[in-house]
């Protein structure tokens, strides 16, 4: 039997109240298994990006649970929720988030350091991580000198080094071409693969979706039968 990692049960999420209250999430039932890439697909509006920010703790819910690894993210206070997020989860996006001023290997390091890693250590795994990724002739490189799809293979890398337990990617190849939108989904499969890491991915893009392991379909907040 699989391990389910993430666990969510009857979970809105409604913005505004009364007569101008507008459900984002209605009723959402899932669970995401340990190792698996899943991918979720909809028209823009349908309550995607929502079910992100919910379901990995950026953003409150309005009723149900969301259980990550067993525990209720929910009902932790705002700081142990941060605390647990920086530990257990990494997050990817569609503009990057990487800082200008850092090389790809001292944006990677980051979250090592900040866990409490020496600066070897985190030095060192960062460039292992970057040239697993094809990267290791742009280590010393910073954002402005890699093109798209190389800035989001170094944020990748930045949310997948600390090994944590899931990853969440809102619209990871929004920002790039087509051969872009293949070298990460091609990277998301081989780190999976290699990693065993957990990965929800918020997509428009078919061949991302065809590199997942499993496809769901929302639509008003709802995943379709």
């Amino acid at each position: 039997m699989a391990e389910t990692v993430v666990a969510g049960r009857d979970v809105w999420k409604v913005y505004g109240s009364g007569d101008m209250a507008v459900p984002a999430l209605q009723g959402i039932d899932v669970d995401i298994y340990r190792g698996e890439i899943l991918a979720i697909m909809g028209p823009s509006g349908c309550g995607k990006t929502t079910f992100l920010n919910c379901f990995s703790g950026l953003d409150d819910i309005s009723r149900g649970s969301v259980t990550v690894e067993g525990t209720d993210i929910h009902s932790m206070p705002d700081t142990k929720k941060s605390e647990y997020r920086a530990r257990r989860t990494g997050f990817v996006f569609q503009s990057y988030n990487l800082l200008p001023i850092l090389s790809a290997e001292e944006n990677v390091e980051m979250p090592l350091l900040i866990g409490g890693r020496s600066a070897k250590e985190a030095r060192s795994e960062a460039r292992s991580i970057l040239t697993e990724m094809g990267l290791g002739d742009r280590l010393t490189h910073r954002p402005a000198e890699l093109s798209g799809g190389q800035q989001q293979r170094v944020s990748l890398a930045r949310a997948l080094v600390a090994h944590p337990a899931i990853v969440w990617a809102d619209e990871p190849t929004g920002n790039l071409d087509a051969e872009g939108s293949r070298q990460v989904a091609t990277v998301l499969r081989q780190l999976n693969g290699q990693f065993h890491q957990t990965m929800v991915v918020v997509t428009h893009d078919a061949d991302v979706a065809a590199a997942c392991d499993r496809t769901l379909h929302m639509r008003d907040g709802r995943f379709l039968p």
